[in-house]
C-alpha cells in the first residue's frame, strides 16, 4: 500500500488519550440539595432543632424541663397517628381528607357499641376498627379500581363519614365518668407513665412505634418500595411489575385502620367520646406531612419527616403559649411554614429533573 495512504496513521501517537468527561464540577449549594434530596427528613430535623434552641433560649427552665418536653409529645399524639396514615397515601400521590373524620367516627363507633348495645369494651374496639379499614376500602377502591381522584374521592368520603357520624352518635357525649366506671378500656391510651419529671402516656408510646414500624416497612419491605414507586410513576411501576391495584387499596386499608387507632387514642387523650372531637385533624395531618419534607406530588419523602413537622408545630404552639403571645402569630407561622416547605421542596426536585 502507498506510503502516503498510511500518513494518518502517524499522528496518532501523538493525539490525545483521555476519556471524554461530561461531568460538572458540584458547587456547595449543588452538594447541600443532593444531600437534601436524598435525605428528605433532613430539613426538618434542622427546624425542629433550631425552634427548640431558639425557645429554650428565650424561655430557658420554663421550656426545657421534662415536663414541657414530654407535654408537646402529648399533644401531637393524635397528628401523629392520622400523619401517619396520611403520609402513606401521599406518598403514593394522593391525598386523603377523610382521615380525621374516620378517626372520629371510629371513636364514636367504640362508644356506642359499647353504651348503646352492652357490648364489652373490647369487641367494640375491635368493630370501630374494622369500621376504619372498611372506610379505607371504600377509599382504595374508588381510587384504584375506579380510577377517581384521591382528592374528590375522600372529599366525598369525609363529607359522608362526618354526617354519618352526627346523625349515628344524635351529636351526644359520652362522659368520661362513665368510661371509667364502665368501659375502662377505651381510656387505655390516656394512662400515663413518669419517668422522673417526664411524663409519657400510652399514647405518645404507641405512636412512637408505629412511626418506627412504619419506617421499617417503607424503607425496607417490597411492600414499602412499591408505594414509593407507585408514587413516582404508577405507569411505570405497573410495567415493572407492580400490582398497583392491589398496592393502592393495602395503603387506604391501613390508613383507615391507622385513624380508628388514632380514634381510640383520642378517647384516652380527651377522655370523653365526642362526635365534635379533632374536626381539624385532617388539615393538621397535612401540615404536619408537607413541613415534614412529604412530597405532595408522591414517590419521596420520609415517615420520620413527618413525626418532625409535627414535632416543630407543637413546638411552636407551646413556646408562643409560654411567651404569652396571641395564638394567630402560632398560625402565621405554621402558614409561613407550610409554604416554605413546598418551596424547598420544589428546589429539592429539581436535582432529579
Amino acid at each position: 500500500m502507498p506510503k502516503s495512504k498510511q500518513d494518518f496513521e502517524s499522528v496518532l501517537s501523538d493525539s490525545a488519550t483521555d476519556i471524554a468527561s461530561f461531568s460538572q464540577k458540584k458547587t456547595l449549594l449543588d452538594k447541600i440539595q443532593s444531600l437534601l434530596h436524598a435525605n428528605p427528613a433532613l430539613v426538618p430535623l434542622i427546624v425542629l432543632l433550631m425552634s427548640l434552641l431558639i425557645f429554650g433560649l428565650i424561655l430557658g427552665d420554663k421550656f426545657f424541663s421534662p415536663f414541657s418536653l414530654t407535654l408537646i409529645l402529648q399533644q401531637v399524639a393524635i397528628v401523629g397517628f392520622v400523619g401517619a396514615a396520611q403520609t402513606l397515601v401521599i406518598i403514593t400521590a394522593g391525598i386523603d381528607l377523610s382521615v380525621g373524620a374516620i378517626m372520629v367516627l371510629t371513636s364514636v363507633v367504640m362508644g356506642q357499641f359499647t353504651f348503646r348495645y352492652g357490648m364489652p369494651a373490647e369487641l367494640a374496639i375491635l368493630c370501630g376498627l374494622g369500621v376504619g379499614a372498611i372506610c379505607g376500602f371504600i377509599n382504595g377502591f374508588l381510587v384504584a379500581v375506579i380510577k377517581l381522584p384521591p382528592f374528590i374521592v375522600t372529599l366525598g368520603m369525609w363529607q359522608i363519614v362526618l354526617a354519618t357520624n352526627f346523625l349515628y352518635s344524635a351529636n351526644e357525649t359520652i362522659r368520661s365518668q362513665d368510661i371509667a366506671e364502665k368501659a375502662a378500656s377505651l381510656h387505655f391510651f390516656g394512662e400515663k407513665l413518669k419517668i422522673g419529671g417526664a411524663v409519657f402516656t400510652y399514647g405518645v408510646i404507641a405512636m412512637v412505634i408505629l412511626v418506627v414500624v412504619l419506617n421499617y416497612i417503607l424503607n425496607h419491605t417490597a411492600w414499602g418500595r412499591h408505594v414509593y414507586a407507585i408514587g413516582d410513576d404508577s405507569e411505570a411501576a405497573e410495567l415493572s411489575g407492580v400490582q398497583v391495584k392491589k398496592t393502592l387499596i393495602s395503603v387506604y386499608v391501613i390508613a383507615g385502620l391507622i385513624c380508628a387507632l388514632a380514634g381510640w387514642v383520642l378517647i384516652g387523650r380527651i377522655g370523653s367520646v365526642s362526635p365534635t372531637a379533632g374536626q381539624f385533624a385532617n388539615i393538621e395531618s397535612i401540615t404536619a406531612v408537607v413541613i415534614g419534607g412529604i412530597s405532595l406530588f408522591g414517590g419521596r419523602g420520609s415517615i420520620m419527616g413527618m413525626l418532625f413537622g409535627a414535632l416543630i408545630v407543637g413546638v411552636f404552639s407551646l413556646g408562643l403559649r409560654l411567651i404569652g403571645t396571641d395564638p394567630q402569630w402560632t398560625y402565621m407561622l405554621i402558614g409561613i411554614l407550610i409554604i416554605s416547605a413546598v418551596a424547598i421542596d420544589q428546589w429539592i426536585r429539581r436535582v432529579s429533573a
